[in-house]
């Protein structure tokens, strides 16, 4: 299992997956809101969704577990 990690402290702006989205490396999976800004929080590696762990309006902190995917192999990812 690979854990998508808030790399800033805000409020969750919009959740951009759903459990069971596959996702490459480098999507964004859910975007925070901090200071006005809008900072997506990307896929370090490509998966399947398990678990969402926040929603929208929520505020999280630096380091907070976001999102849980499950790494597959190329094979299975292609087959969904």
């Amino acid at each position: 299992m690979v854990e998508v990690e808030a790399h800033i402290t805000g409020i969750v702006w919009k959740v951009e997956c759903e459990v069971g989205d596959v996702v490459e490396e480098g999507d964004t999976v859910i975007t925070l809101e901090s200071m006005k800004m809008e900072m997506p929080v990307e896929a370090e590696d490509a998966g399947v969704v398990r678990q969402i762990l926040c929603k929208e309006g929520q505020p999280v902190d630096e380091g907070e577990v976001l999102v849980v995917l499950e790494q597959a192999d190329a094979q299975s990812i292609e087959s969904r």
